[in-house]
Parts: C-alpha cells; structure tokens; sequence
C-alpha cells in the first residue's frame, strides 16, 4: 500500500524547505548555524545546458566566497571547480565516478565523470 510510504516521506520532509530562488539571495535568507545547504550548479563546462546566462562560469568563483563564509553547512555537487582552488582549499573534497545523463532543452548526452561533493564538513 502507499499509504504508510506516504506518511513515511511526510514526516521525513516535514521541516524541510524548498525554494525557487538565485542561489545568492537563498543563502542570504537562511544561512544560520544549523542550516544545511545541498548545491548543485551545472557543471564546469557546462554552465549553458540548462539556458544561456542562466548560470555563468563566474559564479563558481562567487559561491565559493560565499560558501567560505557560511555559518551553516554545505554540500557541494561539481565536476570540476578550477575557478576557486585558492578559496576551495579549506573545503573538504570527496571525489568519486558518476554516471551523468542530462536530457532536455534539445540536450540528450550521457557521461561518466569524477563527481566531487565539496563541503564545510571537518
């Protein structure tokens, strides 16, 4: 029955917020200790696949220097983050293989790649 599945996923997302924000304005509204943070920008590389201007390669630089300066917690989902390694280094990096298809937006490609999850976590 999916009834008792139901209720299972309610009580566990019951405090969980979703937004539709820029990640920016996101971050500024509830960034507090306590909070965690899961971000999953377009890969490097591939910054158009989801709309032209939609996420620049620029910003990986930002976030970087945002997530720097959190009070809350963060998980990071990249392929690669070349722009911040200065800033990055105080992050903690786990690398592993990731089968990758983005389908959508006249896009249809799979690819395994190395995935980082980035992370304040010490």
């Amino acid at each position: 029955m999916i009834t008792p599945q139901l209720e299972n996923i309610h009580e566990r997302l019951a405090r969980v917020v979703t937004e539709n924000l820029p990640w920016q304005k996101l971050i500024a509204r509830y960034d507090r200790p306590g909070t965690l943070f899961f971000l999953d920008p377009p890969y490097w590389g591939n910054e158009d696949d989801y709309g032209k201007a939609f996420f620049s390669r620029e910003q990986f630089e930002e976030m970087a220097k945002v997530l720097g300066s959190l009070r809350g917690r963060f998980i990071l989902s990249l392929t690669m983050f070349k722009a911040s390694s200065k800033r990055s280094q105080s992050f903690t990096w786990r690398k592993s293989i990731a089968s990758i298809r983005l389908v959508g937006m006249d896009i249809a490609r799979s690819s395994k790649r190395w995935l980082y999850q980035v992370s304040n976590e010490r």
